[in-house]
């Protein structure tokens, strides 16, 4: 299943946020939305899951979900929002209580998912007793055990050290490369974009406009720190938005 916008466009009270942006999120590809500050990345990524409709224009679902899939569209957020009282197991487990699945194809899929996501042996652990990191890595599984046609992520790093940041994107980038799905990334950190996407588009500051969308070729397997051909592409999306971001910070402090 792919996403498709055509004509999105956005208001609050009177503010224009959001303006003609058409694009398409191609099935098993992860693009990645950055820009300014307040451009509307996150309302837009918003729109693509249903919490928001768009003033105009519209968001289409084009194909089927893939098989299993219990959720077409499934969020990940900079706040990993585990219930403390639970286990790992039992936090990834809790998106599957309301559908109707046996429990023992239940625990076989929780079983799966924690250990696409090397969490195994911290099954039984609870989040109190996990690094950032690691919460980060059980909202992942979570949100993979639903077998989603969408993943939408908005700064799921952001919260976290570089370090973290980095072992991260390993596993984002080994969960691809072993089973392919379809995201959308927001991500205000370059660097994250280019290590993660496939196509990285650029909006405007406020009102949000399709900029330009760049396209990496190279697999992301083959992608690492200090790479040449990233470093290249990651200078040119900061000079797309360079004079914007510095206006765009301008006209949030005046409010």
């Amino acid at each position: 299943m792919e996403l498709r916008l055509a004509g999105v466009g956005h208001s609050y009270a009177g503010r224009e946020v959001l303006r003609d942006i058409d694009l398409k999120v191609p099935e098993g590809e992860i693009v990645c939305i950055v820009g300014p500050s307040g451009c509307g990345k996150s309302t837009l990524l918003r729109m693509m899951g249903g919490l928001e409709q768009p003033a105009r224009g519209e968001v289409l679902q084009v194909g089927q979900p893939p098989q299993g899939c219990l959720n077409p569209l499934t969020f990940i957020f900079q706040d990993f929002a585990l219930l403390p009282w639970r286990s790992v197991a039992g936090n990834v487990s809790l998106v599957l209580e309301d559908h109707p699945i046996g429990r023992d194809e239940a625990r076989a899929m929780v079983a799966d998912v924690l250990g696409r996501t090397r969490l195994t042996e911290f099954a039984d652990a609870l989040p109190r007793q996990l690094s950032g990191g690691m919460k980060q890595r059980v909202a992942i599984a979570r949100a993979l055990v639903v077998r989603p046609a969408v993943l939408l992520m908005d700064e799921p790093l952001s919260a976290l050290d570089s370090q973290t940041r980095e072992l991260l994107m390993e596993d984002l980038v080994g969960l691809w490369t072993r089973q392919p799905f379809t995201a959308v990334y927001v991500t205000h950190n370059l660097a994250e974009a280019v290590r993660l996407g496939h196509r990285i588009v650029v909006l405007s500051r406020r009102p949000g406009e399709l900029r330009e969308v760049v396209s990496l070729d190279k697999p992301l397997a083959d992608r690492g720190y200090g790479d040449a051909d990233l470093e290249v592409t990651q200078k040119h999306l900061w000079e797309l938005m360079r004079a914007e971001a510095a206006a765009a910070d301008a006209e949030l402090l005046r409010g």
